[in-house]
């Protein structure tokens, strides 16, 4: 099984990036465009097949879609010293950081079997729908450096491990799932869907604070994977007067450890296990059809503080990090489509995520810093004829203010510092995201 995902993921992707907390927004052209609504507004079978498998019960032709998105990401880090601490009369220190990791795709594969006649319909799913990563570059203007200068920022976060600091900063998180749905149409109006998932999820770390570090600090990790299983329930209510309503629950993505090899500076080796499990996440929708427009609302609850990998904060005795200590959060999706314009329907959507990570545990989440609180779509569909549907969508999103707090070093621990909170430090991060994506729906004849 490890195998046959390994291959799919070659196939779909090479690395994902999430807006909120690390969760996709939506999956598609149509479904982002809609800013991830979906759970009572079906309107393509990848927004269905990932918010409410009930929901695909609307659909009576055997259809696929394919999409594949160009993602751009700013993320920057900061950190700040305050004066002194570097040695007496040292000045205050500061500096930014920015990403260079570039440009990411975003795949996503749906496929729907429905019939007028019958009251059940099978759907099939490989999407992306989670992830993160950073590439933070080492500062060059750092402590080690015979040119060192103090006068001049830089950014201390970024200094050598051998100076204080994380020197190369990376991350590399990526999680494909499989599902295969089933919905089963109780009356004309209500239906009901169940959706087994399988997944698979690889991490890498630059360097690995879930492992303990030695006297040369902390190590690089090979990229370890993991799968995982787990399932999604939906209810889906469509009345004929074109008001929607729906639910779905998606259970905790249980997985297996992920196991680590590591190098340290000295190149010594050790390896290491870390358990993160995907969240429970609970939705609710309502919907609205009328003429030539498409309402569509979804709100949606994210467990984090009941999984594992997240749940856990703070240090171990030896040193290395539980876990990242997110909160809970609370989504909302809203998108609107327009089909006034013969063959060529447009969307908005909306999306607002609250941010998992409280202030004072902010710098354990450096490798995971794609928080979107706000993002904006806008998408476009245009039909060749009665089987190919070529489908857009533009996005933009910010993180809002910047998440920032202060440094923290497991050697400060204590009853009255928890978390070794190094006094007038300050540590944050900020991103911008924008995306392209195109899709292709084709509709079998029937």
């Amino acid at each position: 099984m490890k195998n046959i995902l390994r291959l799919a993921v070659l196939l779909l992707t090479t690395s994902l990036f999430a807006q909120a907390g690390h969760i996709m927004q939506g999956v598609g052209s149509v479904n982002m465009s809609m800013g991830g609504a979906a759970t009572a507004q079906p309107l393509d079978i990848s927004g269905a097949l990932q918010w409410n498998p009930a929901a695909i019960s609307v659909f009576d032709s055997k259809i696929i879609n394919f999409d594949i998105g160009a993602f751009f990401s700013s993320p920057e880090l900061s950190s700040s010293l305050p004066a002194g601490m570097m040695g007496p009369g040292s000045p205050a220190v500061s500096g930014v950081t920015k990403d260079d990791r570039g440009v990411s795709p975003m795949p996503a594969l749906a496929m729907v079997w429905g019939k007028e006649a019958s009251k059940h319909t099978f759907g099939v799913s490989a999407f992306g729908i989670s992830g993160f990563g950073v590439t933070f570059p080492e500062e060059a203007n750092n402590p080690m450096s015979p040119s060192f200068n103090p006068t001049v920022n830089s950014n201390p976060i970024n200094y050598p491990q051998q100076a204080g600091g994380f020197g190369h900063i990376e991350s590399d998180y990526m999680l494909l799932q499989v599902g295969i749905a089933w919905a089963y149409e109780l009356t004309n109006e209500l239906s009901i869907g169940v959706q087994p998932t399988v997944n698979y999820a690889a991490l890498e770390l630059a360097p690995n604070p879930t492992a303990n570090p030695n006297a040369s600090g902390y190590p690089v990790s090979d990229k370890a994977s993991a799968i995982g299983y787990g399932a999604q329930f939906g209810l889906f209510y469509n009345s004929p007067s074109g008001f929607k309503a729906g639910a779905s629950y998606k259970t905790t993505q249980k997985f297996e450890d992920l196991e680590f090899e590591n190098t340290y500076l000295n190149n010594s080796t050790s390896a290491n296990a870390f358990n993160m499990d995907y969240p429970a996440i609970l939705s609710f929708g309502l919907g609205y059809s009328t003429g030539d427009v498409d309402l569509a609302v979804d709100y949606r609850y994210v467990d984090y503080e009941n999984t594992n990998g997240f749940s856990e904060k703070g240090w171990n005795p030896t040193g290395s990090v539980k876990g990242f200590g997110w909160k809970n959060i609370n989504i909302l999706s809203v998108g609107l489509q327009y089909k006034g314009f013969e063959k060529f329907p447009l969307r908005v959507g909306y999306t607002y995520s609250s941010n998992p990570i409280d202030s004072e545990l902010a710098f354990f989440s450096i490798p995971a810093t794609a928080v979107i609180e706000n993002a904006f779509q806008f998408g476009f569909s245009h039909p060749f004829n009665d089987n190919f549907t070529i489908n857009g969508v533009y996005h933009y999103g910010t993180s809002g203010d910047k998440t920032e707090g202060e440094m923290l070093n497991p050697m400060m621990a204590s009853a009255s510092n928890p978390y070794g909170a190094v006094p007038g430090t300050k540590v944050g991060y900020e991103m911008t995201t924008s995306m392209v994506m195109l899709g292709l729906t084709y509709t079998f004849s029937k």
